[in-house]
C-alpha cells in the first residue's frame, strides 16, 4: 500500500541587443607652401555593446513534493484510510524453517489488511478453498464490508510464530499466537451495526504446503 511527482523545468533564454558607433575619420592640412605631412588622425571608436534586458537562465522552482498519504485507522465516522499494503519478504518463498515462518507472518499481515479494508484478494490467493476455518473468516469480513458497511478495530498481532520444520515433508505446521482487538461494526449510514466482537488472544495451528516455488495455507484450526 504510494505518490509520485513529476518535475518540469522551463528555460528562459537571455536576449541581447547591440549599439554600434560609426567610425569618424578626421584629417588636418597645413596652410600655404608645400603640403606638410600634417598629423592625420584616424580615430576609430571601439564598438560599444550594451546588453539590455539580459537575464541569466535560471531554472524554474522545483515543485514541493506531495506529502505521503497518512494512515488513518477506521472510526465511527468512516473506514480506514491509506492502510499500508503488506510487502512479502523474499525469504517467505523459501522452503526452509525461516521461509515458512516469514510466510506465516506475511499471511497474517494480509489477513489484518483485510480486516481493515475489506480486501482479502491477496490473502485468498495464498489460501486453499478447502480451509473451512479460512472460508468462515473470509465470509465474516465480506459481510462486515457489504453495502457500504465497515469495521472498526479487529486488527491482528502475531507476537509468537513457531514451526517444527521437517525437511521433505509434504506439509508443515506452524503454531501462532494471534491477538485480535475488539471489532465494532457500522452501517453505511454511520449507525452501529451488530454487536461488537470482544478481543481475543488465542493459539492457532496453520498447515502450509510449499508448491511451485511458494507457500500456501491449506488449513488452520484453533489449538484445543
Amino acid at each position: 500500500m504510494t505518490s509520485r511527482t513529476c518535475i518540469s523545468e522551463r528555460l528562459r533564454l537571455p536576449a541581447f541587443s547591440a549599439v554600434a558607433v560609426s567610425v569618424l575619420a578626421l584629417a588636418g592640412c597645413s596652410g600655404g607652401g608645400d603640403p606638410q605631412a600634417g598629423p592625420t588622425a584616424s580615430v576609430v571608436a571601439s564598438p560599444i555593446q550594451s546588453v539590455s534586458d539580459s537575464a541569466s537562465a535560471t531554472p524554474s522552482g522545483t515543485p514541493t513534493p506531495k506529502p505521503k498519504p497518512v494512515y488513518k485507522p477506521a472510526d465511527a465516522k468512516g473506514r480506514a484510510q491509506n492502510v499500508p499494503v503488506p510487502v512479502k519478504p523474499a525469504v517467505a518463498d523459501k522452503n526452509t524453517k525461516e521461509g515458512l515462518e516469514a510466510f506465516t507472518k506475511y499471511w497474517f499481515a494480509l489477513l489484518n489488511y483485510g480486516y481493515e479494508t475489506g480486501d482479502l484478494t491477496s490473502w485468498s490467493e495464498l489460501t486453499a478453498n478447502a480451509c473451512v476455518f479460512c472460508s468462515n473468516v473470509k465470509t465474516s469480513v465480506s459481510v462486515g464490508y457489504r453495502d457500504g458497511r465497515w469495521q472498526v478495530g479487529g486488527r491482528l498481532k502475531t507476537p509468537s510464530i513457531r514451526s517444527s520444520f521437517k525437511p521433505n515433508s509434504a506439509s508443515q505446521q506452524v503454531v501462532v499466537q494471534v491477538i485480535q482487538e475488539v471489532t465494532k461494526y457500522y452501517k453505511a449510514d454511520k449507525t452501529v451495526g451488530r454487536s461488537p466482537e470482544p478481543g481475543t488472544n488465542t493459539a492457532v495451528v496453520v498447515i502450509a504446503v510449499h508448491a511451485k516455488g511458494k507457500w500456501a495455507v491449506s488449513d488452520m484450526h484453533l489449538v484445543r
